[in-house]
C-alpha cells in the first residue's frame, strides 16, 4: 500500500525552478537532463569519427559517468562506437518532495535511449570508493560483458570513506592554497555578484587528506581489482581527467592542494602502467588534461566561474572554445582511438602517458588576453568584459534549466 501512495506521489505534476545555494543547484528538471543528454548524442552522431577508429572499444566501465566529462565519455562510447557500458556514480531518486539529481536524471535518459537502440547499459549508484560498489560492478562485468576493454576514471568526491584494518575513517578534501594565503576575487553564480576571497594554507594533514580523496589511489584500487578479476581485455586502456590550469589558477588550482592530488594521480598512472605491462599494451593507462570548463566540480572551486567567464569571452571570439563533449570527442578520435598514426601526434604530450587537451587554453594569445581582461573586470563591466551569461546558462543546463523549446512553467513528474 506505501509503495502505491509513493509511486502516485511521485507522478503528481509540479512546477520545478532552479533553486541555487553558492556553487549548487539543489533541483534538476527531468526534461532540461532528457535535452541534456539528446544534445550530446545527437553532436556524437554528427562529429565523432567513429567509422575510421582502429579497434573501437566495445566494452567500457565508467567511474563517475553521471556528469560532466564521464558522461560525455559514455555518451561517446555509447552512441559513437555502440559500446556496451557500466557506469558507476552516487546520485539520488526522486522523492515525494524532491527532485532527483541530474545525474540520476542523465543515467534514466541514457540508459532509455541505450535500450531503444538495442544496446546494453547498467547504471550502478552508490559511492565508488566501497569495496561493495566495486564488487558490484565486478559482478555485472563478469555477467554482462566479460570483459572491458576500456576504463574511464572520471569521480569527483568531497570525502571518502576508507576502510582501515577493522575500522573505517572518513576523510575530507579541502580548497585551498599550499605555503602562503590565496587572495583573489570570486564570483556567486547566481547573482553574479563578485567579492573578495581570501584562503589560509592548507595544513600537512588537509594536503594529504585531499590526495586521499581526489588523487589517483582509488583509480589503481580499481585497475587492481579489475585485473585480478580477469575482466581487462588484451587491448585494455584506462584514463583519468586532470587539470592544471595556467598562471591565473596556479594559486588556488595547479600549486594548491588539488594540485598536490593530480600529481598523485600521475604517479598511480605509472603504477598502473607497471601492472599492466604484461598485457602488451605500450601505457594503457593515461593521464588526460582538459581545459576549464563549467562542471558541477569547477563551481566549487574558489575563483574559477570568473577565470571561466572571462576564458571562455576569449575563447569564444577566438574562435577556439570547446565544450566539454568538444574536448571528449578530441580525446577518444586523436589519443584513444585514433585512426591513424598522425591524429594521435595531433594532441600535444609532454609526458609519454600525459596529454594535453587544454593546448587551446593555455597558448600565448588565449592567456595573454584573458590575463588584460582579469586585470581590468569588476562588477560594473563584468558582462561586457567576461562571458558570465555563457557561464550561468552552461550551469543551468547542467541540472536541465535554461534549455531551449521547454517550457519550465508547466508542471512535470518528478519521476519519468
Amino acid at each position: 500500500m506505501n509503495q502505491q501512495l509513493n509511486k502516485v506521489q511521485l507522478t503528481d505534476m509540479k512546477v520545478i525552478e532552479p533553486k541555487i545555494r553558492g556553487f549548487l543547484c539543489t533541483t534538476a528538471h527531468p526534461l532540461g537532463c532528457k535535452a541534456h543528454v539528446e544534445a550530446q548524442i545527437n553532436q556524437v552522431k554528427s562529429e565523432h569519427s567513429v567509422k575510421q577508429a582502429s579497434k573501437p572499444p566495445k566494452r567500457v566501465l565508467i567511474i563517475g559517468g553521471s556528469a560532466g566529462y564521464g558522461l560525455s565519455s559514455r555518451i561517446v562510447c555509447a552512441a559513437g562506437y555502440g559500446a556496451s557500458t557500466v557506469s558507476v556514480s552516487m546520485e539520488k531518486a526522486p522523492t515525494q518532495r524532491k527532485t532527483a539529481t541530474a545525474g540520476w536524471y542523465n543515467n534514466h535518459y541514457l540508459d532509455q535511449w541505450i535500450s531503444e537502440q538495442g544496446g546494453a547499459s547498467y547504471s550502478i549508484s552508490g559511492d565508488a570508493f566501497s569495496a561493495e560498489i566495486k564488487q558490484q560492478a565486478i559482478d555485472t562485468i563478469k555477467s554482462k560483458l566479460g570483459q572491458v576493454d576500456l576504463v574511464v576514471y572520471s569521480l569527483a568526491a568531497p570525502r571518502r570513506i576508507k576502510q582501515e584494518d577493522q575500522s573505517t575513517k572518513t576523510y575530507q578534501s579541502v580548497i585551498k592554497p599550499i605555503g602562503q594565503p590565496f587572495e583573489g576575487r570570486t564570483i556567486d553564480t547566481a547573482s553574479g555578484k563578485m567579492s573578495s576571497l581570501y584562503l589560509e594554507p592548507a595544513s600537512s594533514q588537509e594536503i594529504e587528506d585531499t590526495v586521499t580523496v581526489m588523487g589517483g589511489e582509488d583509480w589503481f584500487d580499481w585497475m587492481v581489482a579489475l585485473n585480478e578479476a580477469n575482466l581487462l581485455s588484451d587491448q585494455i586502456q584506462t584514463v583519468a581527467f586532470s587539470y592544471l590550469g595556467g598562471e591565473l589558477t596556479k594559486a588556488i588550482y595547479g600549486a594548491a592542494t588539488l594540485g598536490a592530488a593530480k600529481g598523485d594521480v600521475e604517479r598511480h598512472c605509472q603504477k598502473i602502467n607497471d601492472m599492466l605491462e604484461a598485457t602488451g599494451q605500450e601505457l594503457p593507462a593515461k593521464v588526460a588534461v582538459l581545459k576549464a570548463i563549467v562542471t558541477q566540480s569547477s563551481a566549487a572551486i574558489p575563483s574559477l566561474p570568473l577565470y571561466i567567464s572571462v576564458l571562455y569571452q576569449v575563447m569564444k571570439t577566438q574562435g577556439n572554445h570547446e565544450g566539454c563533449l568538444d574536448q571528449i570527442i578530441r580525446l577518444f578520435d586523436q589519443v584513444l582511438y585514433p585512426s591513424d598514426a598522425q591524429q594521435e601526434k595531433d594532441c600535444e604530450q609532454d609526458k609519454s602517458y600525459r596529454y594535453r587537451l587544454d593546448d587551446r587554453e593555455l597558448t600565448d594569445s588565449v592567456q595573454q588576453a584573458v590575463t588584460e581582461l582579469w586585470q581590468k573586470v569588476d562588477q560594473v563591466n563584468l558582462n561586457d568584459l567576461t562571458d558570465f551569461s555563457g557561464y550561468q546558462s552552461d550551469f543551468l543546463k547542467l541540472f536541465g534549466f535554461d534549455w531551449p523549446g521547454i517550457d519550465y512553467q508547466k508542471p512535470v513528474p518528478l519521476e519519468p
